[in-house]
């Protein structure tokens, strides 16, 4: 994993910021990035929790704007 992916999810995860993922076949998928690995991540909301391989998202759109540091 790169280091602007790893820090971006690294910042999701840890501020609990709501977000909305986009899959490469159209659905949209609402929640919160519980964990995440090199293939995968958990989406949480109301109370369920999704697994939702990384090759399968297009996009993933915060509810806010994350601050990653540049160098």
């Amino acid at each position: 994993m790169n280091k602007v992916q790893s820090e971006f999810f690294e910042d999701l995860v840890a501020e609990k910021i709501a977000v909305t993922v986009f899959l490469i076949n159209g659905v949209k998928l609402q929640g919160i990035i519980t964990q995440q690995d090199e293939n995968s991540l958990l989406l949480r909301r109301d109370g369920h929790t999704q697994l939702v391989f990384k090759h399968a998202v297009s996009t993933i759109m915060p509810n806010v704007a994350v601050n990653i540091a540049e160098e």
